[in-house]
């Protein structure tokens, strides 16, 4: 792709273009406005921009548009999981969540993931390039537009690791939010990460005030190694360290995400240990009952138990919530849905759509 990607720019560097041209800056407010309130699918339909600054526009600059390939919606509870096919021909996995407190979107941040964690099914087949700040936010407004509600929460925990795409991340998570787009709260948007320290302590120091989720999934390093390649990279002790300078920093308290694995992590040990963790810092804990994934040998622990684990939790005064599933009659795993594409199984819902 030669041409200037667009949609990624921000307001201020959108002007700085337009005038670079000899436009006047308002046209950058008008562009901007076309494309992150309005959420224009193309040039054409910006239709108080003359004809011939249209024309320009579609010649020299990359403008990111997603085309729907399927979608599959829950029968249960109305989730709704969309397929997107990039420019490159590349597809990402999207999902649509109704709640009582409003709609939140799930998105992905790259095409595949590289951090081989051992339950997931987004990193089978390695990463294959990160998303642009534009692709990102395409997810979003596709969604919006395809749905015709409100997105009011976002969360960056679908396919890829967030903060392996930081540059990225925060362009999006900074136009996401910007009072010129769609204004979506700070507060309503949460990236979850498996740990990679120093990105966690630059995140720190961006102020954003989102929510950082952290994939635990064990309270020691000798399990967490088991699940978790990153592990082998940083220890528990660093991760709390970081966790600690994000709350210092931000004010914003840290989620735990801790998948319960069957005979893995789902003892009362490991609920203690998890206290330990847990205790010094202001923290919530969210288990998850991990999605069975064929390709990985773990089983999803059973609900007596894990409604133990999340006793011991309480117990020892920590806020402890187990997460309620949502699609679970469809491909409910990251990763999942955009698998069974690549492989060229069909019959996953939906037609083709751009």
């Amino acid at each position: 792709m030669e041409k200037k990607d667009i949609k990624s720019m921000t307001l201020p560097q959108l002007k700085e273009e337009v005038c670079s041209r000899g436009e006047k800056a308002f046209r950058a407010e008008q562009l901007y406005h076309w494309m992150h309130v309005k959420l224009a699918r193309g040039f054409d339909e910006m239709t108080n921009l003359p004809a011939g600054f249209r024309e320009k526009c579609k010649e020299e600059y990359f403008y990111a548009s997603l085309c729907q390939v399927s979608v599959q919606e829950s029968k249960i509870d109305g989730t709704r999981k969309f397929l997107f096919e990039l420019w490159d021909g590349n597809v990402v996995e999207s999902v649509w969540m109704k709640y009582r407190h409003g709609n939140s979107v799930c998105i992905s941040s790259q095409v595949g993931c590289r951090m081989g964690c051992r339950f997931c099914a987004s990193t089978l087949d390695g990463l294959e390039r990160n998303l642009l700040p534009s692709e990102m936010l395409e997810q979003v407004y596709a969604i919006t537009l395809l749905t015709g509600e409100r997105v009011s929460n976002v969360v960056v925990m679908g396919t890829g690791e967030p903060l392996d795409n930081y540059e990225n991340l925060v362009v999006f998570l900074r136009m996401l939010t910007d009072e010129k787009g769609l204004h979506i709260s700070q507060r309503n948007v949460t990236v979850s990460t498996c740990g990679l320290v120093p990105e966690m302590k630059r995140l720190a120091e961006e102020k954003l005030q989102i929510t950082l989720a952290l994939s635990l999934h064990a309270a020691t390093d000798e399990k967490r190694r088991r699940m978790m390649p990153v592990a082998n990279r940083y220890s528990i002790r660093e991760l709390m360290e970081a966790c600690r300078y994000y709350f210092q920093s931000t004010g914003r308290r840290i989620t735990f995400e801790y998948s319960l694995a069957g005979g893995v992590n789902d003892t009362g040990e490991d609920a203690m240990q998890l206290v330990r963790l847990a205790k010094p810092l202001n923290c919530h804990v969210n288990l998850i009952p991990v999605n069975p994934v064929k390709e990985c040998d773990f089983v999803r622990t059973e609900a007596p138990q894990i409604r133990a684990f999340q006793n011991i939790l309480e117990k020892n005064e920590i806020n402890g919530t187990i997460r309620r599933e949502m699609g679970r009659d469809i491909d409910g795993a990251c990763g999942q849905l955009r698998r069974r594409h690549m492989s060229g199984l069909q019959d996953i819902g939906g037609n083709e759509a751009c």
